[in-house]
């Protein structure tokens, strides 16, 4: 499960703009968004550089 779509609200920053930031499409995006699929590690850390956070912010921990 990743933190992708808080992170995004929290950043007032859209999808489409994420999207175009990795050259991905819409779709892809909103997959990671609605966690229906997680991004590679080595895209989560684009999107990590891109939004100015740290890697581990875009991921949830869970809890047992």
């Amino acid at each position: 499960m990743n933190r992708i779509k808080e992170v995004l609200e929290e950043k007032g920053i859209k999808q489409v703009w994420l999207a175009e930031q990795l050259g991905k499409s819409f779709n892809t995006i909103n997959g990671y968004v609605q966690n229906r699929t997680q991004p590679s590690l080595e895209v989560l850390f684009k999107i990590a550089k891109i939004l100015n956070v740290e890697p581990k912010d875009l991921i949830k921990q869970v809890t047992q």
